[in-house]
């Protein structure tokens, strides 16, 4: 049984690919499935390799990134897309999440944090940049919040509408769990029916929704 992260390299620049795998390569629990120069490209062999993560630059000729995520996490939403990109524009980044990224890193980043937020992006968890976490907080404190509308709410019990205040302010699922006196496996079912009824893969994207759809307006901000 083959239980390496499958790896699938999606950039414009070939030595930028070369690199990447080399370091993957290193690394016993990875395995490079294969590599693509463009977002078009990309699609076509995540559609058919079904990695486990894609590693997709933002700005590429022709289809571009945002536009690859888009189509990756709607019909591989067991995929996690980490954009790995030079861009440290907020609205690339929100934009990017909004799509369907589970998590957003910069190139200038070291190489063993680099493979440690594939290694926990191949989990589940959403990773962005240290450096981008600011601009992401202000690109949303920037945004109208309104409170959310019945409709809305009634989509979720009381304990999920909870969950979703805690989200909104960027918590893990352990300290949700401390604060709301639940077990840790207990949070992990609430957010994983929340993805579900809001049809996203990402639990920065679901963190993004709430904000957007008032969670959290009496709380600490995100």
């Amino acid at each position: 049984m083959n239980n390496k992260i499958r790896v699938l390299l999606v950039d414009d620049h070939t030595l930028f690919r070369s690199g990447i795998k080399s370091l993957l390569q290193r690394n016993d629990d990875f395995e490079v499935v294969d590599e693509a120069g463009d977002g078009l490209e990309g699609i076509k062999r995540a559609r058919s390799l079904k990695p486990d993560v894609v590693l997709l630059d933002l700005h590429m000729p022709g289809v571009s990134g945002l536009e690859a995520v888009k189509v990756i996490s709607e019909e591989i939403p067991e995929a996690r897309v980490l954009m790995l990109t030079v861009s440290e524009d907020a609205q690339d980044l929100l934009d990017a999440l909004r799509a369907g990224a589970s998590g957003y890193l910069l190139k200038n980043i070291e190489t063993d944090t680099l493979v440690d937020a594939i290694r926990r992006a191949a989990q589940g968890e959403s990773i962005v940049s240290p450096q981008m976490t600011a601009k992401l907080i202000q690109g949303v404190r920037n945004q109208p919040k309104a409170v959310p509308a019945m409709v809305e709410r009634d989509k979720f019990s009381p304990r999920e509408r909870d969950i979703l205040e805690s989200l909104a302010q960027g918590e893990s699922n352990k300290e949700i769990a401390r604060k709301l006196d639940l077990a840790e496996s207990t949070v992990k079912i609430h957010v994983q029916n929340i993805f579900k009824k809001l049809n996203m893969t990402s639990r920065v994207q679901v963190a993004l929704y709430a904000v957007e759809h008032g969670y959290g307006l009496h709380s600490r901000s995100v």
